[in-house]
């Protein structure tokens, strides 16, 4: 009997990943910490909530040897927004992660897929490919994704274990921190600002939320194996995004102004998806239009406007 165990179960793509899961039918063990997940659970027999600290290692051992679950899907991690690249915390996650896959494996553990990031590679390169790009990451984030994967890499071979690393790129969807870009220009647009300036000419690999969710749970219940690109491979300018926000409000009160860019980030960032595509079968269902306008319906409720 497959059972799964989901981490993060409340965070962003966490809680668009569940639900799919347990449509599907399977035992559904999901930790959550900070808070509860907000939507139904009560109809589904076979989903089951666990409260539990990651960074507690104790209680990490008692719940998976009380589960034993069969695969395991890897979302939890420090994610305050801006501060994760730099955040201490990004260590202890680390530290959590080993102890996490060190007791999946000594409880009969099967499958995993792990959450990774498009930080792990070399930017320098633009165009991001799995097993051609250098892995160069340049933050304290990039770095402990990365060494996660290379400790859990080699572990997953020596025990046996079926290891998948997803690596994200750029999501955007409800339930955004409302400092990002998508969030941010919705938020200013819909309250009518008098401008909105934004880094506008980076051209970047954005996919809807539920997508990701999709991808991952597909990756879940494939046999491939390493690092996969979670992403559309479609190259899309800020300015596109921010414009067709606009379009779709039809606001026409807030100035768009594209300012200059500050730092050493490359103009140039989209996945090579021919390992998602072809080898696991999965490719993206919404588009940037439907993407943004249930995005831009989901603020609206959120904001109290009809």
């Amino acid at each position: 009997m497959v059972r799964i165990l989901v981490t993060g179960a409340s965070g962003f793509i966490g809680r668009y990943t569940i639900p799919l899961l347990v449509d599907k039918g399977y035992e559904v063990h999901s930790i959550y910490y900070s808070r509860k997940p907000d939507f139904e659970y009560d109809r589904n027999k076979n989903l089951f909530l666990h409260f539990c600290d990651l960074l507690n290692l104790a209680k990490v051992k008692e719940l998976i040897s009380e589960i034993k679950p069969t695969h395991l899907l890897h979302f939890a991690w420090c994610t305050s927004h801006k501060r994760y690249w730099t955040d201490w915390e990004n260590i202890r996650w680390v530290q959590a992660s080993l102890e996490l896959f060190f007791n999946f494996a000594e409880n009969g553990g099967e499958r995993a897929v792990v959450a990774g990031t498009c930080a792990e590679y070399d930017w320098s390169y633009g165009f991001l490919s799995e097993y051609i790009t250098p892995e160069k990451p340049k933050t304290l984030y990039g770095i402990c994704k990365n060494s996660l994967y290379r400790i859990l890499s080699q572990f997953s071979n020596q025990a046996g274990i079926s290891l998948a690393w997803g690596r994200i790129f750029f999501v955007y969807g409800p339930y955004e921190h409302q400092e990002r870009l998508v969030p941010s220009a919705i938020i200013s647009l819909i309250k009518d600002v008098p401008k909105f300036s934004f880094h506008g000419n980076k051209i970047r690999d954005f996919l809807y939320v539920e997508d990701v969710a999709s991808a991952f749970s597909s990756i879940l219940e494939s046999n491939v194996e390493g690092p996969i690109n979670i992403a559309s491979g479609q190259p899309l300018s800020i300015k596109t995004i921010v414009y067709t926000i606009s379009e779709l409000l039809g606001k026409t009160n807030t100035k768009l102004e594209i300012i200059s860019e500050t730092d050493d980030d490359p103009v140039f960032l989209v996945a090579d998806v021919r390992r998602l595509k072809n080898e696991v079968g999965w490719e993206p269902k919404v588009d940037l239009e439907k993407g943004l306008m249930i995005t831009i319906e989901w603020w609206k409720r959120r904001l109290g406007q009809k």
